[in-house]
């Protein structure tokens, strides 16, 4: 009885010595498993806005940062202050790029002919405008900061007096 007890014994412990061996794996093993967990179309925090330097929560600063915009939108609006002779309803495509270094560049302004002919000044109002725009730091993934793309729809919609 005893040796039967002594052979079970050390044939627990034969074959539960790979429960304790670690497995090595390579830097390049771990870091390649750490690229597949990040979410490379969000970011942690949004580009910041001086208006917006105070917020710290996510939810709130993209808020904020599309409240900046709509706002300086709203300005264009207003500045331009055009009247037109017929009715106009569009959509225009405002394609811009906030690198690490927290500079603001517009990509492309993407406008139907008629909307460009009927607001001549429209498309420099709106550099004008995003040249204004004071951004104090870029967008950040991991505590690294990254370049944001952003296209931006505004839609036009006039009536004809």
């Amino acid at each position: 009885m005893r040796t039967i007890l002594s052979i079970l014994t050390l044939c627990i412990l034969f074959s539960s010595c790979d429960y304790f061996e670690t497995r090595k794996i390579s830097s390049e093993t771990f870091y390649d498993e750490e690229l597949k967990t990040i979410n490379w179309n969000d970011v942690d925090q949004y580009p910041v806005f001086k208006e917006c330097e105070q917020i710290s929560e996510k939810k709130e600063q993209q808020i904020c940062f599309s409240e900046v915009l709509k706002n300086s939108l709203k300005r264009v609006a207003s500045y331009s202050g055009i009247a037109v002779s017929r009715e106009v309803n569009d959509t225009v495509w405002l394609k811009f790029d906030i690198s690490e270094t927290a500079q603001l560049s517009v990509k492309e302004i993407e406008m139907d002919s008629v909307t460009s002919q009927t607001f001549p000044l429209l498309k420099q109002a709106l550099l004008d405008m995003t040249d204004s725009l004071q951004l104090i730091a870029p967008a950040t993934k991991q505590g690294i900061p990254v370049r944001t793309a952003f296209s931006l729809p505004i839609v036009i919609e006039t009536e004809s007096l």
